[in-house]
């Protein structure tokens, strides 16, 4: 998800508010949802938010199995009945308890049918406006518009099937199996085959909307081909969309080479209406993004698109990892005006961050543990100077410590491991990737870089005196925060015969002393000249 550029400074600004707690922990895996929307009258006057539906679960007891408990906003959703392995149900705070027809031993796989409506509310999930309708769920929306186990680690397949008017086209996830009509109607029939996390789960449509549909090549992969769809309103400008279009297949050849091949069975963009509600610049929902009405904007697009890889290929196991989506689909952007332009202009957009970072710093860390069992306010989770700014820079000083080569290695790895994509991963898991691919320990790193607030704000000094027939510099480099940060550090020596040399130390603790002799005269000492040390002060 992007949040739009107008809002950086503005959501800062915006009330709290807080979520509810993420669902009970359950004895069963949810292995499909299978959708049934009747939002025929969505897309009519007045443009109802109400609609009815119903939605199959398919199940596999993980224990002895009597009742199933699911995340179903009270608010939103009116449960009408329970069917199949679906006996009796209660709706409660929340939470819909569904009784079982028996008891189910560990491992049998049941299915349970819910009917129900969602009311005629805005919720801020299920959106309906002057002809479209879509859907926004991150972080845990889902469970008012389908009831589920809104948690990001409990991924399943799903199908969505949507009954609409005839001149309505309409998007989800996966592909399109078969849309058939009748007279007025339309149904749209979308099946995912790849396991997804309810905040992923979307659909959006509109009356009379304009389709592009391309395929793709995988140029490593002869038998990869995939369509890529674009969906856009009239009056949005035409030359970006285009751009966007022709832009695509390039970001795709890039990120395949280095994060590995497309996850999924299409590429989607669908761009919302003007004036509809949508909150983000762009949201990453898999293999069908949602953006901002005419937003055909470069960087948006390649961040939401990177999210195809992280955050919906490898989704966090709790929001608590957040860095694993929010700061690398940032970093993202910079890698591709890299490979599209060159260093110097990679690097311009990290100092950009960090900038923002340094300026808006709110003074929290990247991850709190306590954000694995409860929610923090929506303005703490997508903060943009900490999670998506402060984010994509640790990872750019990430591989300042590592070198390109084995940092691409270890994010490559990373995205490819198999026990992971399509899974869920934890921050501590890329740690323990960085650590099996380099051969070295850098929990140190993590621990300080996305565990600790704020950033190192250093004090060095240095001498020049002689040593003999030598010269010898003393440097002494401290910092004057509460929490330690150790870093290597990069120090350029300059002589006065106009040579100069770049010297590598490693900073373990507080108040260091380093000494080196050389045989012509220094100059001066130039601490971290590139920069590359992006979140600090220097006083």
């Amino acid at each position: 998800m992007k949040i739009k550029s107008i809002l950086f400074f503005a959501l800062l600004l915006v009330p709290a508010f807080v979520f509810a707690e993420t669902g009970p922990l359950n004895t069963f895996k949810v292995l499909g949802y299978n959708l049934n929307l009747d939002i025929y009258n969505c897309f009519k006057t007045p443009f109802t938010r109400g609609f009815s539906a119903n939605v199959e679960i398919t199940l596999k007891s993980t224990s002895q199995l009597q009742y199933v408990n699911l995340n179903a906003s009270n608010k939103s959703l009116s449960i009408e009945k329970v069917e199949l392995a679906g006996d009796t149900y209660s709706h409660n705070n929340d939470i819909l308890t569904v009784a079982l027809d028996r008891v189910y031993k560990p491992d049998e796989i049941l299915k349970i049918k819910i009917y129900y409506k969602h009311n005629d509310i805005r919720d801020d999930v299920f959106y309906a406006y002057e002809g479209m309708v879509f859907t926004d769920c991150e972080p845990e929306g889902a469970r008012n518009w389908f009831p589920c186990v809104d948690r990001p680690s409990d991924k399943a397949n799903s199908e969505v099937t949507a009954k609409v008017p005839a001149n309505v086209k309409l998007c989800s996830n996966g592909l399109l199996a078969d849309s058939i009509n009748t007279g007025d109607t339309i149904y749209y029939h979308w099946v995912n085959r790849d396991p997804i996390a309810t905040y992923l789960i979307a659909v959006i449509g509109k009356t009379n909307y304009n389709l592009d549909i391309f395929y793709w090549q995988d140029p490593e992969n002869s038998s990869f081909r995939i369509p890529i769809r674009f969906y856009w309103n009239d009056r949005e400008e035409v030359a970006g969309k285009k751009y966007i279009e022709s832009t695509i297949p390039d970001v795709l050849n890039y990120f395949t080479k280095i994060f590995g091949e497309y996850p999924f069975e299409k590429v989607g963009f669908a761009t919302a209406c003007n004036g509809g509600g949508f909150p983000w610049g762009g949201m990453e929902n898999q293999s069908i993004i949602n953006l901002c009405y005419n937003c055909w904007d470069e960087s948006t697009v390649v961040h939401e698109f990177a999210h195809q890889w992280f955050g919906d290929l490898i989704s966090p196991m709790t929001w608590s990892d957040i860095w694993l989506n929010e700061g690398f689909a940032t970093y993202s952007e910079a890698l591709w005006y890299e490979h599209k332009y060159n260093y110097k202009y990679y690097k311009t957009e990290i100092e950009n961050f960090s900038s923002i970072y340094r300026y808006s710093n709110p003074g929290w860390a990247i991850s709190n543990s306590d954000w694995k069992y409860k929610l923090p306010d929506k303005n703490v989770l997508f903060d943009v100077s900490i999670t998506y700014y402060k984010g994509a820079c640790v990872l750019h000083q990430l591989r300042y410590v590592l070198g390109d080569s084995l940092f691409f290695k270890c994010i490559k790895s990373y995205a490819t491991n198999p026990e992971r994509r399509y899974g869920n991963a934890t921050i501590k898991d890329f740690n323990g990737e960085v650590n099996k691919v380099s051969g070295e320990n850098y929990d140190w790193f993590f621990s300080s870089w996305i565990y600790l607030p704020n950033q190192p704000n250093y004090k060095n000094s240095y001498t020049i005196k002689p040593a003999g027939n030598k010269w010898a510099i003393h440097f002494n480099t401290s910092q004057k925060q509460t929490d330690f940060f150790p870093m290597p550090l990069d120090l350029k020596v300059t002589f006065y015969n106009g040579a100069d040399t770049m010297i590598r130390v490693m900073n373990e603790y507080n108040f260091q002393y380093y000494d080196f002799t050389f045989d012509n005269k220094p100059f001066k000492l130039v601490f971290d000249p590139e920069n590359n040390i992006v979140l600090k002060t220097v006083e």
